[in-house]
């Protein structure tokens, strides 16, 4: 019972990371059809599309946190590892504990300073400068991806999703005989 339940949760995150990450290319994908759209307008049209710096300025900022899951899901984050490779076994797990700790306070802080943030555009019903696009539902994104980022480090953190091993990677490339690295 309680795997099932481990397997569903790891499903249902997975899931919900791979759907942000797909939105997230779908963005950069509008972004660089935007941008093209705009030189070719520019150049043949001899006027840009009026709407580039704005869509372009929210996909970039919508995709950056619709990306985050996805890279927290498969523990793929830049990591300094100087001091957790001199560490072994039970400092390891103290290191990695600690560091899941420390993700979750700070996706919760982010969490809570998002919310009223999205509250005041909505209240206010705000709008893109040039284009009057309204701000919130590109705002509400934020808080979304957050919350999928904090709950995936707690699963984590808890046990309910695997820890990832740090030197998983490394592992893979050093067991490739040698001048086959890549």
């Amino acid at each position: 019972m309680a795997k099932s339940i481990k397997s569903a949760l790891t499903q249902g995150l997975d899931k919900l990371a791979l759907a942000c990450a797909a939105t997230a290319a779908v963005g950069m994908v509008a972004i660089v059809g935007i941008i093209v759209t705009s030189v070719l307008m520019r150049k043949f049209a001899n006027t840009p599309l009026h709407i580039t710096e704005e869509v372009v300025g929210l996909l970039l900022s919508v995709s950056l946190f619709l990306g985050l899951p996805m890279v927290t899901m498969r523990a793929k984050h830049v990591r300094v590892a100087l001091v957790v490779d001199l560490l072994k076994d039970k400092w390891h797990v103290v290191i990695q504990t600690a560091g899941l700790a420390v993700g979750i306070g700070f996706f919760s802080w982010l969490i809570l300073e998002t919310i009223p943030w999205w509250e005041f555009a909505f209240e206010r019903n705000l709008k893109t400068e040039t284009t009057r696009i309204l701000l919130y539902p590109w705002m509400a994104l934020m808080p979304l991806s957050l919350i999928i980022t904090c709950a995936i480090l707690v699963a984590r953190l808890t046990g309910a999703i695997d820890r990832v091993d740090d030197d998983a990677d490394i592992e893979a490339v050093d067991s490739k005989p040698d001048g086959d690295h890549g």
